[in-house]
């Protein structure tokens, strides 16, 4: 079957169907850029003109802006598509005199947001929290329907220390809990983890089921971390796999000699090395090494849409066109040799 950007593609056995790709919004939150709010309501009105039909925000995406400006947009086309968003960061204002939490370390992973609201984030996976921030995304997109909800950022690897605190409050405090009770309510239709920890998603295996979830940057042209383990894993239990980070920061995506950041970090040599080497044979194929990068998960049965974030509608379309660009069989073969002859 020849998969489109538009195929629908099920999730699992929630009964959705989402595009195979997907617009992810936290580019327009701010993310290295500012993003004026014109911009960000064009790109997303572009996407639906392109007949993508899957939308994934999140309220840490410019401390919420992302959320305000998707719900701008979708509301007038509500009931026509599939709409993610995440839990595990409550969202409070910063006026002076209130006692917060301490700010958690920063984490290495989060760039930071050039023109996100005046909120802190303040991490929580108790089930009241769960719930809480179900009802304040609510109220931020102005729309009842919200399709999947995502644990956003649950590992050890953003959390350090404190992640067995969070997992316990995600585990014994109630976050699944609270995750259960809304599906079975009907309040969504599916639940996973929103993670750039593909172990963090194999842990929470061993503590409910899981309908789907996104997964960034750990399955790629570039980077296969999860390839030998964990994908088999999620196809056996029958988790959908929507993928993000397909570019690894951009990388992928960039023109010869341009933008060198790989996952969330700038680029070490052996990683120029390998990008180059995979270009190089793309170029004797005559496709941009980006148009083999969005296509690349799709390969494997495990993963059912990619999502990809976009400033500018042109950069949307663009996306668009490289996921249907046509790739022959023998590319992939090649690419695997490519990347293989790089050595550290």
């Amino acid at each position: 079957m020849t998969i489109s950007s538009t195929t629908p593609r099920p999730i699992g056995t929630t009964g959705l169907t989402i595009t195979a790709l997907g617009f992810g919004t936290a580019p327009l939150g701010g993310l290295y850029a500012d993003v004026p709010t014109a911009q960000a309501v064009e790109v997303i009105q572009a996407a639906w003109d392109a007949g993508i039909r899957y939308f994934d925000t999140a309220p840490m995406y410019g401390l919420t802006r992302a959320e305000h400006l998707v719900g701008q947009v979708l509301r007038d086309h509500e009931g026509s598509f599939a709409l993610s968003t995440k839990v595990g960061r409550l969202m409070t204002n910063q006026r002076a005199g209130r006692q917060l939490p301490p700010e958690p370390p920063k984490n290495p992973l989060d760039p930071g947001w050039w023109n996100g609201l005046p909120f802190r984030e303040v991490f929580d996976y108790s089930y009241d929290a769960i719930m809480r921030s179900y009802d304040d995304s609510q109220q931020r997109l102005g729309m009842r329907k919200i399709d999947l909800l995502y644990v956003h950022d649950i590992g050890r690897v953003t959390h350090a220390d404190l992640h067995d605190h969070h997992w316990g409050q995600l585990t014994r405090g109630g976050g699944f809990r609270a995750l259960q009770e809304l599906k079975a309510a009907g309040d969504i239709k599916g639940f996973g983890l929103g993670v750039n920890e593909w172990e963090a998603i194999r842990d929470a295996l061993e503590e409910t089921d899981l309908d789907c979830c996104m997964l960034a940057g750990r399955y790629s042209l570039l980077d296969r971390d999860a390839a030998d383990t964990f994908l088999p894993l999620a196809q056996k239990r029958n988790v959908a796999l929507a993928l993000g980070g397909v570019y690894n920061s951009g990388i992928l995506a960039a023109p010869k000699g341009g933008r060198r950041k790989f996952n969330y970090a700038d680029a070490d040599p052996v990683v120029v090395a390998k990008v180059e080497a995979l270009r190089e044979v793309c170029e004797r194929y005559d496709v941009p090494l980006a148009a083999a990068a969005i296509r690349f998960p799709m390969r494997h049965p495990a993963v059912t849409a990619v999502v990809i974030g976009a400033k500018t509608a042109s950069q949307l379309r663009q996306n668009v066109e490289w996921f249907d660009t046509p790739l022959p069989d023998a590319i992939w073969g090649d690419l695997d040799a490519a990347l293989a002859s790089v050595r550290p």
